[in-house]
């Protein structure tokens, strides 16, 4: 099963909404030239990329912005139109005062698969000590937490949250938390080297806002900033595919991550096996 780890749901044509909610998530998204998709194109180009099943993400910016750029029942209602398809996470702002009421409504009512939290644009720290009642309500639920990690280009979204020695703390005080920390946290590549050879709870993805072509940008980040042999021998198992589709087209950079020299078990752990377990499938 291929698994992209990494899909923001905005433009689904089930939740675009009206001229208000469009251009709130376009000034909090930062996305500004995208037409709603329909689920005949979506799934149309999943399965040309021969793409199983997406990771959908929604983002609750209720005290920095007031709304939410996608809610975790508006992720519901696509789960239960497309199961076979897609894998809804929820996300909830550390700062509401009901935050553990709407995560426990989140797993045990909307059955949703995990936690999406973005410490950039949510503004906080990933080892605040206020963000542990939220950790401990994944963990009591097994659910994995997909963290927001590097740079965003998102308006208001500040890199200092989400370099990655933010997250150590959490990932030492939890250590059966699976948490991602997307983007392979670029440019900080390094640091997130370190993270996962230290703490086999700790994921990335491959999300990465490239910065020529998916081809020369993945060999660069993979081939050259690291050994070839780095990945296969250290963190095989910790390294998803994720696309941050709408922006960027998921199928090609499934390509440019076929095109590497690793070997065709590591692929299939990139694209769905270290899916399979973060999520906390087939244990």
């Amino acid at each position: 099963m291929i698994i992209d780890a990494h899909v923001h749901p905005i433009y689904f044509d089930t939740i675009c909404g009206d001229d208000s909610v469009l251009k709130f998530r376009s000034e909090q998204f930062g996305i500004y030239k995208q037409s709603p998709y329909s689920y005949e194109e979506i799934i149309a180009e999943m399965n040309f990329g021969k793409i199983d099943r997406s990771i959908l993400l929604p983002l609750d910016l209720t005290t920095q912005s007031g709304g939410s750029i996608v809610t975790n029942e508006e992720i519901k209602k696509i789960i239960d139109r497309h199961p076979d398809s897609f894998i809804g996470f929820a996300s909830v702002d550390p700062y509401r005062k009901d935050a553990l009421e709407v995560l426990e409504n989140a797993f045990a009512n909307l059955k949703l698969s995990g936690l999406k939290l973005n410490p950039s644009k949510q503004q906080f720290y990933p080892d605040d000590k206020l963000l542990w009642p939220i950790y401990e309500k994944c963990r009591e639920y097994d659910k994995p937490i997909m963290f927001h990690a590097g740079l965003s280009w998102e308006p208001n979204a500040l890199a200092k949250y989400a370099n990655p020695i933010h997250y150590e703390q959490a990932a030492v005080e939890f250590p059966e938390l699976r948490m991602c920390l997307a983007h392979f946290a670029w440019p900080w590549v390094r640091e997130m080297m370190m993270l996962m050879i230290k703490y086999p709870n700790v994921y990335t993805d491959t999300s990465m806002l490239y910065m020529d072509s998916f081809n020369d940008f993945m060999e660069r980040i993979f081939m050259k900033e690291m050994d070839p042999l780095t990945l296969e021998r250290n963190f095989a198992k910790q390294v998803m595919f994720g696309s941050n589709t709408p922006r960027f087209r998921a199928f090609k950079l499934k390509k440019a991550i076929e095109n590497l020299p690793f070997s065709e078990k590591v692929k299939a752990n990139i694209f769905g096996g270290n899916a399979l377990a973060f999520l906390g499938e087939g244990k």
